[in-house]
């Protein structure tokens, strides 16, 4: 009797066994690396879209089946006018000798779901691009074929397979691209904690502007620069677009760290601050490379910046600037405001106090370092988004 109860026993402790090895199997499932995953042919294939009267064109594809279970991956989308993909616009703009032509190319984006609006504005001057379109000479339809990659970490590269559809494509004059803004959010920035919104700039989300002088790529790539104030204990990173988190740097970026910056918070790697103070701040976007460094030189709070100028007369007080994300007790030292102006006009930054003691001009435009009593800035007829940093005395005019 003893002899079965014991048998009994090992086969259920057999069976106990059995059961954990086959949940610990199906809890640790192994990477599986797909050949390839499906990006669906749009229903609007055969019918071409007018893409001057379109808002947007939209993919859908499934995501890559890694073995059964969920994993994290960025997409990207690549589209060429003949299906052929061995030169990419990247590669055209990085001949300087400017005798390559790409036949496929790289839109900006990355997508962290299976869908994608790529804006039909965007998707004409890359055609314009990629086909090397001249005025006058565009054709009524083209045919273009797009294929989307995806990534994960740990795993190579993947591609999906191609689809065609019908675009109207029309001209675009290509102009020398504008500078891509980044903009910090955190604990410290703004009016608002973390507030990453499409419309938080000026309360959540403060710009980085673009350095006078400093080359600015196809992409809109260039070195941009900030300079504040950051209290003890701040947290912050960058994010390229507001509303997204997809495209962002943080500590890991920084280059060279000459102003005593900490990695916190884990594994989101936020910028912290230990010790209060002004701090400069460098970022070329090409290379995804930050700089950070203690500023140094005396800075003077201002109670408000105004933009005097021949389009209001020279009022010291015309055009008052908002301060960005101005908090209880602290400093406010970047502005900015809407502005419209019908001719060429002649202007400056000031304190709006009516003495001109303080007062910022300079000769370039619209970039450009304004200093103290420098001559009247040259800006031309245009709707802008005025942006001004009154450590650094840079002006931005971003064209809307």
């Amino acid at each position: 009797m003893n002899n079965i109860f014991k048998s009994a026993l090992l086969l259920m402790a057999g069976a106990l066994m059995f059961t954990s090895c086959s949940d610990d199997r199906d809890s640790n499932p192994t990477l599986q690396i797909p050949e390839s995953f499906v990006l669906n042919t749009p229903a609007y294939a055969e019918q071409p879209i007018d893409l001057q009267n379109s808002q947007t064109v939209n993919l859908t594809w499934s995501q890559p089946d890694y073995g059964g279970f969920p994993v994290a991956t960025e997409y990207n989308i690549e589209i060429s006018g003949t299906n052929e993909w061995t030169v990419s616009n990247l590669q055209e703009t990085a001949d300087d000798t400017g005798e390559t032509q790409c036949n496929y190319y790289i839109l900006d984006g990355i997508y962290s779901t299976c869908n994608a609006e790529i804006d039909a504005a965007t998707l004409a001057k890359a055609i314009v691009v990629m086909c090397n379109y001249v005025e006058g000479e565009v054709p009524e339809t083209q045919e273009i074929y797009a294929r989307v990659k995806a990534n994960t970490a740990g795993a190579p590269e993947i591609v999906s397979n191609v689809v065609k559809f019908l675009v109207k494509p029309y001209y675009i004059e290509l102009k020398p691209a504008a500078p891509v803004l980044w903009y910090m959010v955190g604990n410290c920035i703004g009016s608002n904690d973390w507030d990453n919104g499409k419309n938080s700039v000026g309360t959540g989300l403060i710009p980085l502007l673009p350095m006078p002088g400093a080359d600015v790529d196809a992409a809109g790539n260039t070195t941009l620069v900030y300079a504040g104030y950051f209290p003890e204990g701040g947290q912050f990173k960058f994010v390229k677009i507001p509303g997204s988190w997809d495209d962002q740097m943080n500590y890991t970026n920084i280059d060279t760290n000459d102003a005593g910056v900490t990695d916190e918070d884990g594994d989101n790697h936020n910028i912290g601050i230990p010790e209060a103070g002004y701090y400069r701040i460098e970022m070329n976007t090409a290379t995804s490379k930050v700089n950070i460094s203690k500023h140094t030189d005396a800075v003077k709070i201002m109670e408000g910046i105004y933009i005097p100028g021949e389009h209001n007369g020279w009022a010291a007080d015309g055009n008052p600037m908002t301060a960005m994300g101005k908090r209880d007790n602290t400093e406010a030292h970047d502005w900015y405001t809407d502005l419209s102006l019908n001719e060429l006009t002649k202007l400056k930054f000031n304190d709006g106090t009516g003495s001109w003691t303080v007062n910022w001009g300079g000769t370039d435009f619209p970039i450009g370092y304004g200093t103290q009593g420098g001559p009247d800035i040259p800006a031309k007829a245009g709707n802008y988004t005025v942006y001004f940093n009154d450590i650094l005395g840079l002006y931005y005019f971003m064209e809307k």
